[in-house]
């Protein structure tokens, strides 16, 4: 990210919410500038001419129920900005929807706290901010071609073929292979996942990845136990 203020978009007609997260936001991360908006008209506007590190939008703006689809599909138009949705809408119907829409996350109103939304929104800027850094995953050289970006959640590909994998599996891969050679511990891992920080938990999703990648390449072993430390990537010869 540049050296400028951070710039953060809440997107949400409900003027008692948005003042909240607009707090929230600022607790967080102070010094930040947060823009609110209310109608998706202005939202849009707004985005056109400005480039937001964070966009935190509501589904449904006034009359429109899907006011907040309309407004993901123009970010991903335009800046790709990464999006963090806040909704009343069910997240069992509506999480998934927004995954395949490119969405960071999606928070049900009214289900979480202060804290589940700070931290997931600051794991949003330090992830954009990993990936203006240049530390943007791409695909090693060799043949071990994995590309997986942990700003942008989709699906991962390896050698050519879609990995399915649940979010959190996802960031846990996307840890292991930007530090690939080296020892992630548990203890790093721990600050991926948002809840189940133990080591058991780790072992689980771990062995989630493990059976993704043979579903497409039964030969895969590039992830390595490391006893009582973690686990570590490493390139298989090809």
């Amino acid at each position: 990210m540049s050296k400028q203020a951070l710039k953060v978009a809440v997107i949400e007609d409900d003027i008692p919410t948005s003042n909240q997260l607009k707090g929230w936001i600022e607790s967080a991360k102070p010094g930040i500038q947060v823009d609110q908006w209310h109608t998706r008209d202005d939202a849009e506007a707004a985005l056109a001419r400005e480039n937001y590190d964070v966009v935190v939008l509501d589904i449904e703006l006034g009359r429109e129920r899907h006011a907040g689809v309309a407004i993901i599909n123009a970010i991903n138009k335009g800046q790709a900005t990464p999006v963090l949705v806040v909704s009343a809408m069910p997240a069992t119907i509506y999480r998934s929807i927004m995954k395949a829409l490119d969405a960071w996350d999606y928070l049900q109103k009214a289900t979480f706290e202060e804290s589940d939304f700070i931290d997931t929104f600051l794991e949003i800027l330090r992830a954009a901010k990993d990936r203006n850094s240049a530390k943007e995953i791409t695909p090693a050289a060799n043949g071990n071609e994995l590309s997986i970006d942990p700003l942008r959640q989709k699906t991962p590909i390896w050698r050519a073929q879609r990995i399915n994998l649940p979010l959190t599996a996802q960031r846990l891969l996307a840890a292991l292979y930007e530090h690939r050679g080296q020892v992630v511990t548990y203890e790093q891992l721990f600050q991926v996942v948002k809840s189940g920080r133990n080591r058991d938990n780790i072992r689980k999703h771990v062995s989630t990845i493990r059976d993704a990648f043979r579903e497409v390449d039964p030969e895969f072993a590039c992830i390595e136990n490391i006893p009582m430390r973690g686990f570590r990537w490493v390139d298989q010869e090809t």
